[in-house]
């Protein structure tokens, strides 16, 4: 059977099908690593929601702050609307609106960090407007640490650029703080916080504390599945190969006597 595989009637298909075990091997170890992957994800997360929560206020602002993302932080300071920006394509309760994103002065110090605020809807965010909004005076912020984005997600648009003759811009497609850095002389932390709702705060900004999936995700399952097609293409192909000879041998016994030697 091994050489009638390997004949010319045969041997591209053989080539064929070996490309495809091959493939669907790949497929099924790269669904694994993406298991390992998201295992140490999840073992980071988790670490990092069961923390104590960090008082920004106590701790040195830039030790680390960049790996305890979900982290509950605590923080005190007075908000810089003028370095306020708003983010793009948000929605709260199926209205279409924008995220507000302020910068806080941390007390204590010359840092500062960026809180998202919560939800507004379209038709109130221009700056003149938005004043409404604002929280004057020494603020308490409760939340979660997060990252921002180094480039848009797949398929997402480019944050724009200041144009000559700019010095700020207001509207995101998504936040990356080394870009929203350089537009302000506020030393901003390399993270940002999602402001948590509080049961008190009934009016805009509405606020939403969005957690992670810290499940395994299907990769096992699709790993099996590729592992699966492998071995059924793989051990399936020498039987239909096997049982086309045997059709051929049949139709024609005496021209194909030849061929029950390789049927095996």
């Amino acid at each position: 059977m091994t050489n009638r595989l390997l004949t010319r009637r045969w041997f591209l298909t053989t080539i064929l099908v070996i490309g495809g075990v091959a493939l669907c091997i790949r497929l099924g170890v790269w669904q694994l690593d993406r298991l390992a992957q998201r295992r140490i994800f999840n073992t980071r997360v988790e670490a990092q929601i069961n923390a104590a929560v960090l008082d920004l206020n106590q701790a040195n602002p830039s030790s680390g702050l960049f790996e305890m993302e979900y982290r509950s932080v605590s923080v005190t300071g007075m908000y810089d609307f003028n370095q306020e920006v708003i983010l793009r394509n948000q929605v709260f309760d199926g209205q279409l609106g924008y995220n507000v994103f302020t910068p806080m002065r941390i007390d204590g110090g010359d840092q500062a960090i960026l809180v998202e605020r919560g939800w507004i809807p379209f038709t109130e965010a221009d700056p003149a407007t938005r004043k409404k909004f604002a929280e004057p005076g020494r603020v308490t912020v409760k939340g979660r640490l997060r990252r921002s984005l180094d480039q848009p997600e797949l398929g997402g648009v480019p944050n724009p650029t200041l144009a000559a003759g700019e010095t700020h811009i207001d509207a995101w497609n998504y936040i990356n703080l080394n870009q929203i850095q350089q537009q302000t002389e506020l030393a901003l932390q390399p993270v940002y916080i999602q402001q948590a709702p509080d049961p008190a705060w009934t009016r805009l900004p509405y606020r939403d504390l969005n957690l992670p999936d810290i499940t395994e995700g299907p990769h096992m399952g699709y790993a099996l599945q590729w592992f699966a097609f492998a071995t059924i293409l793989g051990a399936g192909y020498p039987f239909f190969v096997r049982h086309q000879l045997i059709q051929v041998q049949k139709k024609d016994p005496v021209r194909n006597t030849d061929l029950s030697e390789h049927i095996v």
